[in-house]
């Protein structure tokens, strides 16, 4: 870590204060302050598999940021990558914080409506990636319902619905959202961007609301954005989450979330039944 605060220090400035910040899942993320107040982010893949695929992901993030700079999306700009060593990208800082509580839904529909609004002109982002591949498509240990998800898995083995591809943020959820008050003042964590149907982004919104307030939260955010889930995205979005939901439920606990590992399961379900109809 030390190499990275020099080389930040040499790209940035002397950080005169180095913060981990809590809640993130994939990467380690520092909050640096140098001495004249001004303050970055460093991201730093040290997490497997994601450190083996670094190069794609933050030279995609430090892209997208840069399309994005000037634009209605509050995204942190990028100031410099390297992938020697430990891959590394800072970037500018963005006020306010995280709020995983059953924050407005209105705010973060509108915001992911403006990101699907983006056009990035003929530097589009790569096509998007199912993350419920065949091979997860297996019944989980945990589960009393296998059933249910065998349903899932006839779904996803049908052809995908036909789609008119946007700008994708692909992994929009509280967790990527700073806010204000009631006002998103920040979007982060690009590394996933794509091209593809807008129900997808929905969908993992929908899905991580369930799984950390319950279904009726999610429904909320589903209305608040006007458009009709798409089952199959929808379906594809909850198995991506096997083999287990509890990787994400840890950062919640960290952050401050009371919320068990069988409650986030059982959430997960229920929202799989709802998607199923």
């Amino acid at each position: 870590m030390d190499d990275k605060l020099a080389w930040a220090a040499r790209v940035w400035r002397p950080p005169a204060e180095v913060r981990e910040l809590r809640g993130g899942y994939t990467s380690t993320m520092l909050a640096l302050t140098a001495d004249d107040g001004e303050r970055a982010v460093l991201r730093l893949m040290t997490k497997q598999p994601w450190r083996r695929h670094a190069p794609g992901l933050l030279t995609r993030e430090a892209s997208v940021q840069r399309q994005l700079h000037g634009s209605p999306v509050p995204a942190p700009r990028s100031l410099a990558v390297d992938l020697t060593g430990t891959p590394a990208h800072l970037m500018s800082w963005q006020p306010g914080r995280p709020r995983l509580d059953d924050a407005p839904v209105a705010p973060a529909a509108r915001m992911l409506a403006e990101i699907h609004r983006f056009d990035p002109g003929p530097d589009r982002p790569r096509a998007f990636q199912s993350w419920a591949p065949p091979a997860k498509r297996v019944v989980p240990p945990w589960t009393t319902r296998p059933a249910l998800w065998e349903a899932a898995f006839a779904v996803l083995a049908a052809p995908a619905p036909a789609y008119e591809g946007v700008f994708l943020h692909r992994d929009y959820h509280l967790g990527n959202l700073l806010w204000e008050g009631d006002r998103i003042s920040g979007v982060v964590d690009w590394v996933e961007t794509s091209w593809g149907p807008a129900a997808l982004d929905v969908a993992h919104a929908t899905t991580y609301l369930a799984m950390l307030h319950g279904v009726p939260a999610a429904e909320r955010f589903a209305r608040a954005c006007g458009t009709a889930e798409v089952r199959y995205w929808s379906v594809m979005d909850v198995v991506g989450y096997l083999p287990d939901p509890v990787k994400v439920a840890q950062p919640w606990r960290d952050a401050g979330v009371e919320i068990s590992d069988r409650t986030a399961r059982r959430r997960l379900e229920e929202r799989l039944e709802t998607v199923l109809g």
